[in-house]
């Protein structure tokens, strides 16, 4: 197997796999972008064989397919917890399960989800695992429109090759909360935590693409089928 058919492929046993772990009566985080699709609907299968959950969506997006697949959505709103978030992943740190998210467009809810949540689940298939975070993939920041290229001139600073994130029209992508996306090519990142925290302190980021020491467990799909990963701090705990 090869191409977009595989990829898809090793995601859906992924997705498969990992919604095994949710169970009748949890409050569920469920995640954006391609790969959290599968588990969105291999959730809505389960839904309509019998299991009772309640979806906390991340996204629009999100929200308009739990409801299509028959899973019940609610908000933070109403839920002062989250037993369990299901999510994908630009890349995950072998070592660490850090993660680089976003790519999707909304790394803010998702980053707030998760972070409500007991436990943080990734589905990704075998090309996203790497050695060292940005690898692959720039760091995407969710920043407010005004003056969004004064907060681009300050990230280069740190060493960021920024770029807007546009639609095909190349009018500026705006994220559910109305907010504009750089996405921040800093080659591989020897200090994941210290790059967080000077994207914290920079006047304009809302949030950035960095989940750091959130994950508890990853499943990984691939040509030997799926396996799963845990933080190496946990590893025989």
């Amino acid at each position: 197997m090869s191409g977009a058919p595989a990829t898809d492929a090793f995601k859906t046993a992924a997705a498969e796999a990992a919604v095994q772990l949710v169970d009748d009566g949890m409050i569920v985080g469920l995640g954006s972008g391609s790969t959290a699709t599968f588990a969105v609907n291999a959730l809505g299968r389960r839904v309509r064989e019998g299991l009772r959950i309640t979806g906390i969506p991340t996204s629009e997006a999100t929200a308009q397919l739990a409801r299509q697949v028959g899973i019940p959505v609610s908000s933070l709103a109403c839920h002062d917890h989250v037993d369990m978030t299901i999510d994908g992943a630009d890349e995950v740190e072998a070592d660490t399960l850090n993660l680089i998210k976003g790519h999707g467009g909304a790394l803010l809810r998702e980053k707030i989800v998760a972070s409500a949540s007991k436990k943080l689940v990734i589905v990704v298939d075998e090309s996203k695992i790497v050695s060292r975070l940005g690898s692959h993939f720039a760091v995407p920041l969710e920043v407010v429109p005004f003056g969004w290229q004064a907060t681009a001139k300050a990230l280069r600073r740190l060493g960021a090759s920024p770029a807007l994130r546009t639609l095909p029209g190349a009018d500026p992508f705006i994220t559910d909360g109305g907010h504009y996306i750089l996405d921040c090519n800093f080659g591989p990142i020897s200090d994941p935590a210290l790059l967080e925290e000077q994207l914290s302190m920079t006047i304009g980021v809302v949030e950035d693409g960095l989940f750091l020491g959130m994950t508890w467990r990853v499943f990984v799909g691939g040509e030997a089928g799926v396996r799963t990963m845990t933080p190496a701090a946990l590893r025989g705990s």
